[in-house]
Parts: structure tokens; sequence; C-alpha cells
């Protein structure tokens, strides 16, 4: 595997790759999740390449930028094993050079939710994806859908903006007892890890009862009463959402997502289930 570690080694690396190319980004301390995502990269592409940068601009303050988890030996590893072909680790004066002062800001679909909760974030998110997608210009770039309001954003500027990607969800790798893959369950003590999984569990039971026929309003009281007792200390929002605008749902219609995020101890966990 290559590893280029700045804008002029990438052209070059990049000039490289003849046929069809696929990108996928991470922030590192990478798990199974992203090699689900590194798999479904090499089914549609002849190559891969994958990002590692952590980006600043979408922590918000007080948030964990400084302590979230560095492990860059391991991740190259993982990706050479995988058949990663191409590693993009950019420094953060690479990314935002000097007198760097765009921003891309995705209306709509951005402001609830994981926005409301953490103003800026997805800014950041839209605006270093699409540096991102600009610099290494795949034809398909792959998302999990455990950040499914992420997917949301990036999937509606790729489309606004006309940049020429496929942008591919793929499914949510969890652990065997339910719990989603996510490079922040590091954070949890061994208590909060077994307290942890009333989560998913609450968005299965949550499913469960709406497709039984209970009404909304009752299934998500029910599902925030069952975090409490868990132990989650806050909960941001556990909704019932239209799937492909995110607008909350009154009734069940269409396609739907159950969307939740919530703290147990200091960290921060979000889920999401298809209905």
């Amino acid at each position: 595997m290559q590893i280029v570690r700045n804008s002029e080694e990438l052209a070059r690396a990049r000039a490289e790759l003849a046929g069809k190319v696929a990108l996928v980004p991470t922030m590192g301390a990478l798990h199974a999740g992203h090699m689900a995502l590194v798999a479904e990269a090499s089914e549609r592409a002849d190559h891969v390449a994958a990002s590692l940068f952590v980006n600043p601009a979408q922590f918000g303050e007080g948030e964990d930028f400084s302590r979230y988890p560095r492990r860059e030996d391991q991740d190259i590893a993982m990706l050479e094993e995988a058949g990663c072909e191409l590693l993009w680790a950019p420094s953060v004066a690479d990314i935002y050079p000097d007198g760097f002062s765009t921003k891309v800001s995705v209306s709509g679909l951005s402001e609830r939710w994981e926005g409301e909760a953490r103003p800026g974030h997805f800014d950041g998110v839209a605006t270093v994806v699409a540096k991102l997608l600009l610099a290494v210009r795949p034809d398909v770039a792959l998302f999990g859908e455990k950040d499914f309001q992420q997917l949301a954003v990036i999937r509606r500027m790729v489309g606004d903006l006309g940049i020429p990607v496929e942008v591919v969800g793929v499914p949510t790798v969890r652990e065997p007892d339910g719990l989603a893959l996510s490079s922040r369950n590091a954070y949890l003590s061994p208590a909060e890890r077994q307290q942890a999984v009333a989560l998913p569990d609450a968005l299965k039971a949550a499913r469960n009862t709406l497709q039984g026929g209970t009404a909304v309003a009752t299934v998500v009281r029910q599902a925030k009463q069952a975090l409490v007792d868990a132990g989650f200390l806050k909960i941001d929002y556990f909704a019932l959402v239209d799937a492909a605008t995110l607008e909350p749902l009154d009734e069940p219609r269409g396609e739907m997502r159950l969307i939740a995020a919530a703290v147990i101890g200091s960290t921060r966990l979000i889920d999401n289930l298809a209905v």
C-alpha cells in the first residue's frame, strides 16, 4: 500500500491508478465497520483508496478532538491486509492551509438532530468530505449507515454540487450483543460497555412495538425511559424520521428510520435502525 502525506504526492499517486477507484474516508481508529467499507469498495472498483484524517472542523467546543483515538500504525496494517492500495494521511495544514476561509454548509438536512446537538458539526463534515472527494476524484465513495444523517448530508452535498461520485451507504456492523461498532466505544468502561447495549435494544424494541401498532409518541416515550433506566445520563434525541428527509414522523409512513443519540458516562453514542 502506498502512503502519501500531502496533496502533491496524492496527485501523482492518483494519476497512476487506471480504472475505477473507490474511496473510504476515515478518521482512523479503524475497526471491523471500516473494514466492511473496504470490502464493499473492493467489490465496486478496481482500486481501493482510503483517507485517514482526524478533522478538527467537525469537533465542537468541549468535544473530544484531543482525545480521539489515534493509532496510525495499526490502521495502516489493517488497511494493507484488507487490500487497500493507497492511503492519504494529510496534515491539518495540508487540508486547511493558512488563509483557508471556505465552508460547505448543507441546509435543511443538517439542522436537526446531530446538527442541533453539535452546532457546526456538519459544516465541518461537508467541507472536509468535499475536499477529499475533489482531491482523490474517486468514482465511488463509501460511508457507514451508522452515521445515517451524515450519509444523507453527504449525498445531498454531492448532488447539489455536481461532484461526479457515487455515494454508497454500507450497513452498520455490530458486536454480537448488538452494539454498533464505533471508534468511541474505546472510551467506555467495562460497566458502561455492558450498559451501552441498551441503546440498540431500545431501537429494536421500538421498531417491534411500532410494527405492532403502538402510537409513535408512546414508543418514543418508552424507549427514552428504557435508556434512563439503563443508566444513560442524557438523551439528545430518540425519534422516528422519514428516511429521505429526516423530518420527524408522528405516525408511520413510507421508508423510515429510528434514530437516537445518548450519553453514557462521558461517551456519546449514536445509532439508528431501519423501519
